[in-house]
């Protein structure tokens, strides 16, 4: 057993360096955009050619490749968004009073190429893979993406605490298409549900052959962060408590975070309720 109690250790480890690496990097590129870019887009390249490698590698080392490469892909898609290079047509705050379809609208006009994109990398991880005899990556980038689209339709729909002191400057207007009022019952059902289905990866770990069971224990324990993630947006907690390391200190000013446009947008939500803290 202690190898899937390594396994679940570095689930663990590489998801909070990866997501508190992707932190950085948007905050770095308040000042130097292209250069944080460029990292993102040079770990997003080396990741393509691990998913190629890890794909013909059956052995444990395969795995944790694998895993790792498909998170380093998937910190890449992030790092581009929070970076304002891949997000979408929409860039500025929510018309006010607009509610159903019309408001889901305008709230996936902001995300759109993003979306586009990641649906986009899907077959691409596919053909990299194809051939292969590891499906660890491909099974690592489906839970990474089916779980943030479930938080981001809870984000839509309602969550109280969806408000993060991570968000960049650059994308404050995003909260604007945030409700916060309620608590949609969907956040609840998928808890449920990504636990029920985490909690049977886990047995389906227990009684398999390595490096199997090592693989089935990294997708479970990426599940079960998953849905610590969705729980951030039903308790009165700050996601910031884990990653104090890579969250914008309290002596940052607008000046040093971001251009006018950004302290402008900041600003501007502050106006309409807005909290930051």
């Amino acid at each position: 057993m202690s190898h899937l109690a390594a396994a679940v250790l570095a689930a663990i480890f590489l998801w909070w360096f990866s997501t508190g690496a992707v932190f950085v990097l948007a905050r770095w590129g308040t000042r130097h955009e292209w250069r944080a870019a460029f990292v993102a887009t040079a770990g997003g390249l080396l990741s393509l050619a691990g998913l190629y490698a890890s794909a013909r590698m059956p052995d444990v080392m395969g795995v944790y490749l694998a895993f790792g490469s498909a998170l380093m892909l998937w910190a890449w898609h992030e790092a581009m968004f929070l970076l304002g290079f891949i997000a979408g047509p929409r860039r500025f705050s929510a018309t006010k009073g607009l509610t159903g379809m019309a408001r889901f609208r305008e709230a996936y006009a902001t995300v759109r190429d993003h979306e586009l994109a990641i649906a986009a990398t899907v077959p691409l991880i596919v053909l990299l893979t194809a051939g292969g005899t590891n499906p660890y990556a491909l099974w690592t980038f489906a839970v990474l993406w089916v779980m943030r689209v479930s938080a981001k339709l809870c984000i839509h729909l309602g969550a109280r605490h969806s408000l993060s002191a991570m968000m960049p400057a650059r994308q404050a207007y995003l909260a604007t298409y945030f409700r916060t009022d309620r608590t949609t019952p969907l956040l609840p059902v998928v808890i449920v549900l990504a636990s029920g289905v985490c909690l049977w990866l886990a047995t389906l770990a227990a009684g398999a052959d390595v490096p199997h069971s090592i693989g089935i224990a990294l997708i479970a324990t990426l599940l079960g962060l998953a849905v610590l993630e969705h729980l951030f947006l039903l308790l009165p907690v700050p996601d910031s408590i884990l990653w104090l390391w890579a969250a914008p200190k309290p002596t940052e000013t607008d000046a040093k975070q971001g251009p006018a446009t950004d302290r402008s947008s900041r600003k501007t939500l502050e106006g309409e309720g807005v909290s930051w803290t």
